[in-house]
């Protein structure tokens, strides 16, 4: 399996928006791409309007298809006027 933690800061009064948006395609990974067996975002309780999605895919191609997905371009579209700066992603083999 592979693992991704994304670190996103997000511009001061863009969080709501920015929650909203992830809300959205989250439900639509839930429905859409049973590859992704865990997508969640956390909000850090250190660091203001510091955020990390965690993601866990079975394979690369489930991956593949997360990021090839109109709904994933389309709320990364939306999001990107929330952020302040490109999303830190770090990809991970998943062990257990």
């Amino acid at each position: 399996m592979i693992a991704l933690v994304a670190t996103i800061r997000v511009n001061e009064g863009k969080a709501e928006l920015f929650e909203e948006v992830f809300r959205a395609v989250a439900a639509v990974v839930a429905a859409e791409e049973p590859g992704c067996r865990f997508y969640q975002l956390a909000k850090s309780r250190t660091e203001a309007n510091t955020y990390k999605v965690l993601e866990l895919y079975q394979d690369q191609a489930a991956l593949d298809v997360h990021a090839k997905s109109d709904a994933a371009r389309a709320a990364f579209g939306k999001m990107a006027g929330c952020m302040a700066g490109r999303p830190e992603v770090e990809h991970l083999d998943a062990v257990v």
